[in-house]
């Protein structure tokens, strides 16, 4: 069944399908299944135990074959673990079918590489999903967004034995890694790093300094092996400090008052409507009555929509011209990138801290 039929027998309406029924697989089913203009073809997945469970607790089908799943869809989400994305992407782009590629990418940059070849080829968009940049605390953060100066996170885990197939850095702190390019808005300049295996084999938890070509700085920390949950951005910049609880998408602005003179070195004085204002004596106010005499409150709360959901509406928007995709292609590859670099830095570092004899 070619495309433009399948577009002509649902009056515009676009199908799409899902590959990979694991966790996240089974959650963009559930969404894609519901989703307004949206007519789901079903998913497909290489274990039958698992596709049946999925389908029957769903009601969604279950495709024989990613051949037969391709041939009825405009579109895919492909959540399958990152080792076989080049290969479900790939088939899927040369055939002009659109993708969403959970994060990240792939596993190296040569695959990432044929991806984008391949999208050129089919004429096919990719989005990627760093779904962290939908989440309810940082689209409320939105508005109060000035030129972050310094940025911290903290993404902790316990122990599973979901995405162990690469190192903590692509597991985890690479939605960081995304989120954070994404609000500096600049070009890495300098990246050192350090972490340790704990658990497997690869890096389990990882601590990355980014600089930035504009000054900002960011660090972040990612753990697979914490006894707490833990998904924590801190934002700091001249006009203030923004704290974003990402597990709970709810937040708070701590905005610094309009009457404070902020960034002064002690003695010098700022004009402000026609006075001037001297910070020692902002000092004195915060020694006396704390940190509100500075700044004002303000709560950040999103209208509560599942992130996913909004990840997902972005991309059947970017399909239908409504918008750019939310995290491109190329944008998925530089966050690739960045983290694999933090994986090599911390390589360096612990092959260099090996005892030698």
């Amino acid at each position: 069944m070619s495309k433009e039929s399948r577009m002509n027998q649902k009056s515009g309406t676009l199908c799409l399908g899902v590959v990979g029924a694991g966790s996240l697989g089974y959650h963009h089913t559930r969404i894609a299944r519901d989703l307004p203009g949206v007519q789901m073809q079903g998913f497909f997945e290489v274990r039958n135990d698992r596709a049946r469970e999925v389908a029957e607790e769903l009601r969604v089908r279950a495709a024989p074959s990613l051949h037969e799943l391709l041939d009825r869809v405009d579109a895919v989400v492909v959540a399958t673990p990152t080792s076989t994305h080049e290969e479900v992407a790939v088939q899927a782009l040369e055939r002009g079918v659109h993708v969403f590629i959970e994060k990240p990418i792939a596993p190296d940059l040569d695959a990432a590489d044929r991806i984008l070849e391949a999208a050129d080829r089919g004429g096919a968009l990719v989005q990627v999903g760093h779904v962290e940049r939908f989440n309810d605390a940082v689209v409320a953060a939105q508005p109060y967004l000035d030129t972050p100066l310094f940025i911290e996170s903290h993404r902790l885990a316990p122990f599973t034995e979901r995405g162990t197939d690469v190192a903590v850095v692509l597991d985890l702190m690479i939605h960081d890694v995304d989120l954070v390019g994404s609000l500096v808005g600049s070009p890495v300049e300098r990246i050192d790093a350090t972490g340790v295996p704990i658990l497997t084999p690869s890096v389990d938890i990882a601590n990355a300094r980014i600089s930035y070509e504009n000054g900002a700085v960011a660090n972040l920390t990612a753990s697979r092996v914490s006894l707490d949950r833990m998904r924590k951005l801190r934002i700091f910049q001249r006009s203030g400090y923004l704290s974003l609880d990402l597990a709970n998408g709810t937040g708070e602005f701590l905005k610094l008052k309009e009457e404070i003179p902020a960034l002064l070195p002690q003695g010098t004085t700022q004009a402000q409507g026609g006075g001037a204002t001297d910070w020692s004596a902002a000092a004195q106010a915060v020694s006396a009555r704390g940190l509100e005499a500075l700044v004002e409150r303000i709560p950040l709360q999103g209208d509560g929509e599942e992130p996913l959901r909004r990840e997902q509406t972005s991309f059947v928007q970017a399909i239908q011209g409504q918008r750019d995709p939310a995290v491109s292609g190329r944008e998925g590859r530089e966050a690739l990138a960045v983290a694999l670099t933090i994986e090599s830095k911390i390589m360096s570092h612990v092959a260099d801290s090996r005892p030698t004899s």
